[in-house]
């Protein structure tokens, strides 16, 4: 079985919508940070970011070669480093979730502010300024994905019933199995 993964900027809501797509399809579901055994704001503090896209790389690997996970959510800089777009191009199907930065700003919680070393310290507007700033880098690489999908005036479950009808009509075609598995529901 060939993964689903969900990519897109911090906050986006990959891991809530990962999590809801596998429950209606009856699969199995990781987010990659949950995997590396350490939380993102341990391994950035004592070990530095590329410490983390190195394991962050390790963990993908892991994931694509057991086979056994398939709807993965990734992290927010996953995709931009190395050739991680591309390994996940040619493993499975890649859905980017694109939000605003104003509308990723209003879902993060408190903690969710502070659970995201890169995010930490900053008011409202500086939030906003940094996030725009940083998904312009980001975007070339999410906008290489085998579906893209404009959330921001979507509900979640609106979101799953798009991803959804979209793979069965077979815009990737890498899932032969998942429009199969969609029929049967």
């Amino acid at each position: 079985m060939k993964p689903l993964f969900l990519v897109g900027y911090m906050g986006c809501g990959k891991s809530t919508l990962g999590r809801k797509l596998a429950r209606r399809l009856g699969l199995s579901y990781a987010l990659v940070e949950e995997r590396e055994g350490a939380s993102v704001s341990d391994v950035f503090r004592y070990e530095g970011e590329q410490r983390f896209r190195e394991v962050e790389r390790e963990v993908l690997d892991r994931v694509i070669d057991e086979g056994a996970v398939p709807v993965v959510s990734t992290g927010g800089g996953l995709p931009t480093w190395s050739d991680n777009m591309a390994r996940m191009n040619a493993a499975g199907c890649t859905v980017y979730l694109r939000r605003s930065a104003e509308q990723i700003a209003r879902r993060l919680s408190p903690y969710g502010r502070r659970k995201r070393p890169r995010l930490q310290g900053l008011n409202d507007e500086e939030l906003v300024a940094f996030m725009e700033r940083d998904m312009a880098v980001r975007e070339p690489f999410y906008a290489q994905a085998s579906l893209v999908v404009d959330c921001d005036r979507l509900s979640d479950e609106e979101v799953v019933e798009y991803i959804l009808t979209r793979l069965k009509d077979g815009v990737s075609k890498y899932k032969k199995w998942l429009q199969i598995r969609i029929t049967r529901r």
